[in-house]
């Protein structure tokens, strides 16, 4: 979880993700990065009294890419997935993306978002993000629902093996962008969304919808696309 002046909504969070009802033979952790922040965000993280939570914090503010990578190389599970700490998804839907896994049928599982008037930003938001799923899913020749999704889930070892570099917003973008140059499709499961205004802390912007097309051109014609991905894990 990357974390970045959200004391607002933090700790309600928090309180979501650590009461989160898992599969009875799913071990987890909980990795916080605190990317920065300059409110009271440190103070509530410090506060948490729970085993599986590690709390880490960046003395400056980097951006939620290189929160990720920090999280990352923290992380000692199988498998890991991003959730934000600004309530527009529902943790409570995690276990969901979880199941096609433990149930053999993916190894890779995304969340798409669905958008309707009362959960979307605006309607700028909706067509930036429709325009970037259009431009992923025809330079790679595949189809992806939402390429900018929070929620991805897959193998800790493959997000390491991506190699992320981008610190920002564009991560996700890189992400998708990397997985499917290597030939890898994500399972996609539906799950709820509900953005959040620019009063609210919202902090996204156009210009984070173009630079994720110029790292998905880059990738593609730095990479390729595969129709298959490598025989074995990542």
């Amino acid at each position: 979880m990357p974390v970045y002046n959200e004391q607002a909504t933090l700790q309600k969070v928090l309180d979501k993700v650590l009461a989160i009802e898992w599969q009875a033979e799913v071990e987890v952790e909980f990795v916080i990065v605190n990317d920065g922040s300059v409110d009271l965000t440190a103070t509530i993280l410090d506060a948490i009294d729970d085993k599986r939570v590690t709390v880490f914090h960046q003395p400056r503010n980097q951006g939620k890419g290189a929160a990720i990578r920090k999280a990352a190389s923290l992380a000692t599970g199988d498998h890991l997935i991003i959730c934000d700490a600004d309530e527009e998804y529902r943790p409570s839907e995690i276990p969901g993306l979880l199941q096609p896994i433990l149930d053999g049928d993916a190894k890779i599982v995304y969340g798409t978002r669905t958008f309707g008037s009362h959960t979307s930003y605006s309607y700028w938001y909706v067509i930036g993000n429709r325009g970037v799923n259009l431009f992923t899913n025809v330079i790679f020749n595949a189809y992806v629902s939402d390429v900018e999704t929070c929620y991805k889930l897959m193998p800790t070892e493959l997000y390491r093996s991506l190699k992320i570099t981008s610190n920002g917003f564009g991560m996700e973008a890189e992400i998708t962008g990397k997985l499917l140059a290597r030939g890898y499709r994500p399972y996609e499961v539906p799950i709820s969304y509900k953005a959040r205004t620019r009063a609210e802390g919202k902090k996204i912007t156009a210009w984070d919808g173009v630079e994720a097309l110029w790292i998905l051109l880059k990738i593609r014609l730095r990479e390729g696309s595969r129709r298959q991905p490598p025989v074995t894990l990542p």
